[in-house]
């Protein structure tokens, strides 16, 4: 209590010093006492309300707790007086057992007596519900059954009632009663057979259907009583509960499966399109069913059994099953397409689940797929491994057609603008686009994934194409009279070329989507250079072709013969133009560039003509013949290489002024201005070399030692400096070795 004193005394001390920390205070330090005063009162009130509420609580409690000892005095009083007349009555129980069994007996005669009647009329009541059966009239058949189970029933739960341990009387009853038990077994075979034909019922009888639903609904209601007394008796008649409600429903699911496994009527060996007829009829009979059970059988059966819920799912459970067992078959690619499409989108498509008929109670977004994610990758992965080699195969074969095709004795034909091609690019990208075709019905990521596959074939193709077309190149140049139309099918290849660059621009602008287009380009390698080298090599074939030709009429350039007055360079365009006949069949983009490579190479042969110093001028009236001769036959070159060329619009005529520069070098008159005109040469034409100067002036045949040197070692010093757009022309031309050096000597 004082350590309590004490904190109160803090406390207080503590209250006044906060309300009194100004002077001002002081004067309400009266006001102060007065409301802890009245505080002080409040609390010791609710103290005493509080403590006066707690005895009165007590003083209840004692009333009551005297109260109940008075209670409990009484009650032991009165078992006291209930256990001594107990023990005074068992004697008199015990003289009641002849009541007891006389009870007992009355009551069996009263049960017997009441089902009598019943019980002489069973045989009667069997055979006359048997004929019920025979005649379909099912409602009435199952009503006499209730009646004989009812009697049955009745009977052994009064036995099991009475005398549960008497097994002998139940097993008399049972016997008696046994043919009821076959009366319900053929009544449920012949409810299983409407509804395994439920569907074909429900047209032609719905009310048989109906029939059978309420017996069912009837068997429901009598299980449910049965167990509902087992719970309070334990007593459970036999051949309960039927449980046929739950038997209806797996007769529908055995009915189903079959119906759909049924519907198999070819194999491979019989028929190569089994698998796609299959699944056509499978896909009508299961939309049939559902529209028939959604319009007609629904009505049949109450609400809450969701009859085309429960039948969808049992139709896409076995539909499920049913694909499993068709992909775990070895299937064949084609094959694979089909089952895909058909399960991917066939199956949720307006054709089927999609249907009208059956919206909205069928939501195509909630079904499950019928194939599990694991099983269609694995089938799209047989399927990609059975296309590559299928592709590769296709490929081989498509360019082995081509490779007899280019030995055939008839030109190639011509396509609509008149261009010689081979079949090659129609059969191998009408090949690609079947493919691509089926795989877009499947989706869109199988769809690029052949897509891609098809690129990285044709570029393997294409390697394998190049080579084909070296080896034709090396056949004709060991035989050159054979093929005989060798000209004309190697153009037609260069035209393959520029077909299959557009046949496959074509295919990715159709297929390729443009969010992966990017991706699929970077990560293909690029066919188009490859193709342009594939058909800037046939070019080069072909003008090969045309220099072996024209190798004898370039060999008598700059020979005496040719001073004399030979006609070679006449031969010579006659002969490029005859060829530039054929080589209107090739498409522009080449034929441009093989134009301008011809008018390079032409002028090229001309200058190393010159340069093999055939031919070494004697005079200056020789150098003047010959120069004029060499300027006369520039502008030859340059107006048919110019006619040729009209049909581009560009000139093609640069190369021909470097013959006339050099007939002009030829022509020079003063020897004191030949370096000057050699500068020029060499500025016009930065590739020109040393040897190629030491050529030229020999053939002029006038230079003396000193001046070759003195020409040569000038330039040396100062090479000039080519132009980006500057085209070598004397790069390649090679000059016969020593000559340069027997020249300095």
């Amino acid at each position: 209590m004082k350590e309590t004193d004490r904190e109160a005394v803090a406390t207080a001390v503590q209250r006044v010093a906060g309300m009194l920390q100004r002077p001002d205070q002081l004067d309400k330090v009266e006001q102060y006492r007065r409301r802890e005063a009245r505080k002080k009162a409040s609390v010791e009130a609710r103290l005493k309300a509080a403590i006066q509420s707690q005895l009165d609580g007590v003083r209840t409690g004692l009333s009551q707790l005297h109260s109940a000892l008075s209670d409990v005095k009484d009650i032991q009083q009165s078992l006291a007086d209930v256990s001594k007349d107990w023990r005074q009555s068992i004697n008199t129980i015990e003289s009641l057992k002849d009541v007891k069994d006389a009870v007992v007996r009355h009551s069996q005669l009263a049960a017997a007596v009441e089902n009598l009647k019943n019980i002489f009329s069973v045989p009667e009541i069997v055979r006359e519900t048997q004929e019920l059966i025979e005649q379909g009239a099912l409602l009435q058949a199952h009503r006499k059954l209730m009646d004989l189970e009812c009697s049955r029933d009745g009977l052994m739960y009064e036995q099991y009632r009475t005398d549960s341990g008497n097994t002998r009387d139940m097993t008399l009853i049972h016997s008696y009663f046994g043919s009821t038990q076959g009366l319900s077994d053929e009544l449920a075979k012949q409810l299983w057979v409407v509804l395994q034909r439920s569907l074909v019922t429900v047209r032609r009888d719905p009310t048989l259907l109906v029939s059978v639903v309420r017996i069912i609904e009837r068997e429901e209601k009598i299980d449910r009583r049965v167990l509902d007394r087992k719970k309070q008796t334990g007593f459970v008649p036999p051949g309960r509960p039927k449980n046929w409600k739950e038997k209806m429903f797996a007769i529908l699911d055995r009915t189903v499966t079959t119906r759909i496994e049924g519907t198999q009527a070819d194999t491979r060996q019989s028929d190569r399109m089994w698998l796609v007829r299959h699944l056509e009829i499978i896909r009508k009979c299961v939309l049939d069913d559902l529209i028939v059970t959604r319009n007609l059988m629904v009505q049949c059966f109450p609400p809450r059994y969701q009859i085309f819920r429960n039948l969808l799912n049992v139709y896409h459970q076995a539909l499920s099953t049913r694909m499993q067992e068709l992909a775990s078959e070895d299937l064949e690619a084609n094959e694979i397409v089909s089952l895909l499409t058909w399960v991917l989108n066939t199956y949720t498509s307006a054709e089927m689940m999609g249907n009208a008929e059956l919206a909205p109670d069928v939501d195509v977004g909630v079904l499950e797929p019928l194939l599990s994610p694991d099983v269609v990758s694995e089938l799209l992965d047989t399927y990609m491994s059975t296309l590559t080699s299928n592709i590769i195969a296709w490929l081989r074969k498509a360019l082995e057609t081509d490779r007899k095709d280019w030995v055939k004795e008839t030109e190639p034909e011509a396509d609509q603008d008149g261009y010689y091609q081979t079949t090659l690019p129609a059969i191998v990208f009408q090949m690609f686009e079947q493919n691509l075709q089926v795989a877009a019905q499947i989706s869109e990521d199988l769809k690029t994934k052949v897509l891609v596959l098809c690129l990285q074939q044709m570029n393997s193709f294409l390697s394998r194409y190049k080579e084909e077309a070296r080896l034709y190149k090396e056949e004709h140049l060991r035989k050159r009279q054979y093929p005989r139309c060798y000209v004309q099918y190697l153009v037609a290849l260069v035209n393959n070329c520029q077909a299959l660059k557009e046949s496959i621009v074509s295919l990715k602008r159709k297929y390729l989507p443009q969010d992966v287009e990017e991706g699929v380009s970077l990560s293909q390698p690029s066919m188009d250079g490859l193709l342009d080298a594939i058909a800037e090599e046939g070019c080069g074939s072909l003008l090969e072709e045309v220099f072996l030709d024209l190798e004898q009429h370039l060999n008598e350039l700059m020979t005496k013969k040719w001073l004399l007055g030979s006609n070679a360079v006449d031969i010579i365009c006659v002969t490029v133009e005859d060829y530039f006949n054929d080589f209107a069949k090739i498409k522009k983009p080449y034929r441009k560039r093989m134009m301008a490579e011809a008018h390079r190479r032409t002028v090229q042969e001309y200058l190393r003509a010159v340069m093999q110093k055939r031919i070494s001028f004697r005079s200056a009236e020789e150098r003047k013949e010959g120069a004029e001769r060499m300027g006369r036959e520039a502008e030859q070159l340059r107006f048919l290489f110019r006619k040729l060329a009209s049909g581009f619009g560009e000139e093609m005529d640069g190369h021909c002024d470097a013959i006339i520069a050099v007939a002009e070098v030829i022509k020079l008159t003063d020897p004191s201005l030949l370096y000057l005109e050699v500068s020029t040469l060499v500025s016009k034409y930065p590739d020109i070399r040393d040897d190629h100067i030491g050529a030229l002036l020999a053939v002029r045949g006038d230079a003396s030692r000193d001046m070759k040197q003195t020409i040569i070692e000038t330039l040396e010093q100062g090479p000039a400096q080519a132009s980006p757009d500057y085209v070598p022309i004397f790069k390649d031309i090679a000059v016969p070795s020593l000559n340069v050096a027997k020249l300095l000597k």
